[in-house]
């Protein structure tokens, strides 16, 4: 093992990335394991002569006495005092991408960050690769956890990572490829500040050598704050003067252009994505020509910006997975024809004064229907902001659908509640099959 985990070996939250440690641990012939976790500890079966303790309920963290090296899981908030104490001590604590980046043979390692567009743009990129014979995987925070990815590991792939600021917060180390896409604001419930938050990020290229590259979008001014922490070789992409140009129809690169209306994703906003991708190709020396030329070819993945098709002269879009209001923004600003907007959910306190604005502006949205907890606060927003389009309250989704579908033929109806899901539905893939059935019936 590149990396000296010395036991005991603590591992801290243990959901899936935590049982994925497990595994890792076992694989490697550690067996003196220490599981900390404040919900119930159900271990799996374990090998004979495995000895692991745990310890859950609010005295978890008492479990860091009896460890030499801790593994934190993401979730769990880094700058605890239990924590501090344990390394003031000689303790040391690591995580599953430090560990990841230090053992992997892959020929490279492509780490994919941002408040935005990061599932959309690791699945991109494996897309592109896929096409250019070059081999790949994904995993971190979208796919399976990263140390998951060591099972099989071959120095023939490229791994490519989504990176969250959870998992980057404490990151010492850097990949090969560093992308950062926008970053405005978010998880403050978690993140002491702002600033906290997109110190995180930037340890996505901090740590980046001259012989690896940072792609980044000039045109977010937080993004190009973070990219000017990388002494890497800097690829970026905007809206000018940039290595990949995108407008709201089409980008360019190296003298290849990609027409958003040759593609089968909708929304402008998958224009950045693409060109983080392409550039991403680029860093790698794969074929720029035809890694555009695949982007023709990419399907949206489920519940995000999803074009559902069209009934009835109605085209019908499911963005479920937009739990914020800076995800919603994006999605508005994709829309082309005159738009119904399904609105709301459950309540995180987030301010929707930037949206509602937004909303103002746009004369193809037609008529909003609102839905969850939030819905009288959106409402209250929306008239602050002098949103004069039809807007209503209704009790659940089947009914806002129905508001929403009044518009008839030519227009168009956007599911894209800018607020997570809990309190109508499990989560936001259950809303968004939820959708989806609605349109099947239609």
């Amino acid at each position: 093992m590149k990396q000296n985990l010395i036991g005991p070996v603590g591992i801290l939250g243990f959901g899936v990335e935590g049982k994925s440690t497990l595994n890792y641990l076992l694989r490697n012939g550690i067996k003196d394991i220490v599981v900390m976790d404040k919900n119930p500890v159900e271990l799996p079966e374990l090998p004979s002569d495995a000895k692991v303790q745990t310890f859950d309920g609010e005295k978890y963290m008492e479990g860091l006495k009896n460890c030499v090296t801790v593994v934190r899981s993401a979730g769990v908030y880094p700058m605890q005092q239990e924590l501090f104490h344990f390394q003031m001590n000689g303790g040391v604590i690591t995580s599953q991408i430090e560990i990841f980046l230090a053992e992997t043979n892959s020929r490279s390692v492509v780490g994919v960050t941002g408040t935005l567009g990061k599932g959309s743009t690791v699945s991109m990129i494996r897309h592109a690769l896929n096409a250019c014979k070059i081999p790949c995987v994904i995993g971190g925070n979208f796919g399976v956890p990263a140390l998951d990815l060591l099972e099989d590991d071959s120095a023939d792939r490229v791994s490519i990572l989504e990176l969250s600021s959870f998992q980057l917060m404490t990151l010492p180390t850097s990949p090969h490829v560093g992308i950062v896409l926008r970053v405005s604001t978010e998880h403050l419930d978690w993140h002491k500040s702002v600033e906290e938050y997109r110190d995180a990020k930037a340890n996505l290229v901090r740590w980046q050598k001259r012989t690896d590259y940072c792609v980044y979008i000039q045109d977010a001014a937080p993004s190009a704050a973070i990219a000017r922490e990388s002494g890497a070789q800097k690829l970026s992409y905007g809206s000018k003067d940039a290595d990949a140009v995108f407008t709201p129809d089409s980008l360019s690169i190296d003298g290849y252009t990609l027409k958003l209306s040759d593609c089968k994703i909708r929304g402008a906003y998958q224009l950045e994505n693409m060109a983080a991708a392409l550039l991403a190709v680029k860093a790698l020396g794969a074929d720029v020509a035809t890694a555009l030329q695949s982007l023709k070819s990419y399907e949206a993945l489920q519940f995000r910006m999803e074009f559902k098709g069209e009934k009835r002269g109605i085209e019908f879009y499911n963005d479920s997975y937009a739990t914020r209001p800076d995800a919603t923004m994006a999605a508005v600003r994709s829309m082309k024809r005159p738009f119904s907007l399904i609105l709301g959910g459950s309540e995180k306190n987030a301010d929707f004064t930037e949206l509602s604005n937004l909303l103002a502006t746009l004369p193809n949205l037609k008529k909003i229907s609102l839905i969850g907890a939030t819905a009288k606060r959106m409402l209250e927003s929306l008239k602050l902001a002098g949103v004069s389009v039809p807007k209503q309250i209704f009790p659940g989704l089947d009914e806002a659908f129905a508001d929403a579908c009044s518009l008839g033929e030519g227009s168009a109806v956007l599911l894209s509640p800018a607020c997570a899901s809990f309190g109508l539905f499990k989560n936001y893939k259950v809303r968004g099959q939820c959708f989806d059935a609605l349109v099947e019936k239609f």
